[in-house]
């Protein structure tokens, strides 16, 4: 089978293991990745125990940003993101210019506008991130659609840990599978 079969045969059963559990009316516990902000790919959903600096979580973007994500068209109300966390409360985390810096390292910059010319939101200076708040930024993306933009997000936005299952880790169109067992994660 071709390289391109296979890639489309995984999209397709990710895209079935997601809609499977929505039609159904259960949580799903799968979410394929199309976006490049983190590596493409099929992840499992995990309960959040806890959530560490690193992380990287499932996060259902709240009203008002999804109305701006599906307005924009980004990403249709409704569907998840998945973000690294940064930064937890108790933690200054700031934007100078285009840069976001959180324990005195610049961790990525904004662009000013999307690929389409259109502004991107901005925001300025320094914040502790509030109880009830985390801060999300893919670091190893300098075009994802996160806290550079959008500040810290309620913790409550966050519905999972994303655990990498089958997915494009170096960009290259080679999918592994990666068999992580959520007991042994943090």
């Amino acid at each position: 089978m071709s390289a391109r079969r296979v890639t489309l045969a995984a999209m397709l059963a990710g895209a079935v293991l997601v809609a499977a559990p929505i039609v159904s009316g259960h949580a799903p516990r799968f979410i394929w990745n199309a976006s490049a902000s983190v590596p493409i790919g099929l992840y499992s959903l995990a309960p959040v125990r806890s959530i560490a600096v690193g992380d990287l979580v499932v996060v259902l973007p709240p009203d008002d940003l999804a109305g701006f994500l599906d307005a924009r068209g980004y990403l249709p109300r409704g569907l998840p993101l998945i973000k690294r966390v940064l930064a937890l409360p108790g933690t200054e985390v700031c934007r100078r210019g285009p840069s976001v810096i959180a324990y005195d390292h610049a961790y990525g910059d904004a662009q000013p506008r999307d690929r389409f010319g259109r502004d991107l939101p901005q925001w300025q200076g320094c914040r502790v991130i509030a109880a009830g708040e985390v801060f999300l930024l893919n670091w190893d993306s300098g075009d994802s659609l996160d806290g550079r933009y959008f500040g810290a997000l309620p913790a409550s936005a966050v519905i999972g840990r994303a655990l990498p299952l089958y997915t494009d880790e170096d960009g290259d169109g080679h999918f592994r599978w990666c068999f992580a067992d959520p007991a042994l994660e943090p």
